[in-house]
């Protein structure tokens, strides 16, 4: 990885989360456990509520070399034909090492600083599950993310880049992590956002219990999926 690649935190708050350390044997043994979906009922009225990442800083030292150009491409459509999405691809912000949500319900974000495509390297993306009048029911429809988890190894997402450059990526695993006993920076950076030794995919969207007093998910969904 090179020195132009920053490390951002996944949080649901900007607070520091406790520290809490994990076995790479309790880490593979997760990634064993078949995922099940386990969402709460998604409210579709309501203020407009947070995304799969708030703002939280880690910050690393400048380079002290000039950065090499990049190689690789940036996405601007992501396809999924087994659960219909066809999203667009805006650069997600991240400031001072912190990750911001997508803009919007039907938009896909990508950090730019993670990984880009064709580099070999793990790009991350994030997308809503749920949004302020978006819904399944609703007519507008569901958010872009809501059918993520239903996802299965082997199913196919494919990048587009402006260029007419395209990738595909098949699904190796999902799963639910807790934000508040499981999301450390370290699982975040060494099972999430960090290097995987090749070009690989990450999707980051809400799960779990919806808690209607702080409006916000108290899981994170995660899919990996590696280029195929």
């Amino acid at each position: 990885m090179t020195s132009r690649r920053r490390f951002a935190v996944l949080a649901a708050t900007a607070t520091l989360l406790p520290m809490r350390f994990r076995s790479q044997a309790a880490a593979q043994e997760a990634r064993d456990t078949p995922p099940t979906r386990g969402m709460a009922e998604v409210p579709s009225t309501g203020a407009r509520r947070p995304g799969p990442v708030t703002l939280a800083s880690v910050r690393v030292p400048a380079p002290e070399t000039p950065e090499p150009q990049a190689v690789g491409f940036a996405p601007v459509e992501m396809q999924i034909e087994s659960i219909g999405v066809d999203a667009p691809i805006e650069v997600g912000d991240i400031v001072d090492g912190a990750m911001a949500n997508p803009s919007g319900p039907w938009v896909v974000a990508w950090y730019e600083p993670l990984g880009l495509m064709g580099e070999g390297e793990n790009v991350v993306v994030s997308g809503h599950v749920d949004y302020w009048n978006t819904g399944p029911n609703n007519t507008a429809g569901p958010a872009v993310f809501w059918d993520v988890p239903d996802l299965q190894p082997g199913d196919i997402i494919r990048l587009l880049g402006a260029d007419g450059q395209e990738f595909e990526y098949a699904v190796e695993w999902s799963r639910l992590y807790n934000v508040a006993a499981e999301l450390t920076p370290e699982v975040i950076q060494e099972e999430i956002v960090g290097d995987t030794g090749r070009e690989s995919l990450t999707l980051i969207t809400c799960g779990g219990p919806f808690d209607p007093v702080t409006g916000e998910y108290l899981e994170r969904w995660v899919l990996r999926a590696n280029q195929v």
